[in-house]
């Protein structure tokens, strides 16, 4: 009789563990779950084709936010060419997701420069600016560093930057960090996951 009570106290404790686990969405992401973090909830930016943009205009949608700009050697192009082939496998599900390409160079990243580079990769993806100041805040809120660095060519300077990505629910919600590199179909496995 312990034993049978022994057996049902096991059962019964293991099924209560079980219950709290998370359930099945966020035990197979590549990308960092940052559900509930407080920062980067939202900004005020303008558009490659002069709108005001806050993070309340892309809700219905996932959001894939990126911090760069356009004279960046490397990390910039590569990540927005996985970001266009991530739209290509997510296929028709590509049209509930918005990539924002936000400048960390305003100075060189003009609205026609923006309205060039960015939709060159896909007509949807949306680039973001502001003033320096607006840029430098911005840049805070989501935990982006930022550092110009004296460079040969290239407009005289680099920019030391943060490399990942958030991705948001369709509530607008912070809801993964996607380390630079991550290959597009496991970002797109992970945006399926939180459509």
């Amino acid at each position: 009789m312990q034993h049978l009570l022994k057996t049902f106290c096991l059962v019964a404790f293991l099924s209560f563990l079980s219950a709290c686990k998370p359930t099945g969405e966020a035990s197979n992401l590549v990308a960092t779950d940052i559900t509930g973090a407080d920062f980067g909830q939202s900004f005020s930016l303008t558009d490659h084709t002069g709108k005001q943009r806050t993070m309340a205009d892309f809700k219905g949608k996932a959001v894939a936010l990126f911090f760069g700009y356009t004279h960046c050697p490397d990390v910039c192009p590569t990540t927005m060419l996985d970001l266009k082939q991530t739209m290509k496998l997510l296929g028709p599900r590509a049209d509930e997701v918005q990539v924002l390409f936000v400048t960390l160079d305003p100075a060189r990243d003009t609205q026609e420069v923006l309205a060039q580079f960015v939709p060159s990769f896909d007509k949807r993806f949306i680039g973001l600016r502001g003033d320096e100041a607006t840029i430098a805040a911005t840049a805070a809120t989501f935990k982006i560093y930022a550092k110009k660095v004296e460079a040969q060519g290239r407009g005289g300077y680099t920019l030391d930057h943060s490399a990942g990505m958030y991705i948001f629910d369709k509530l607008g919600k912070i809801r993964l960090y996607v380390d630079y590199g991550e290959k597009p179909a496991d970002i797109a496995n992970d945006i399926k996951q939180i459509l």
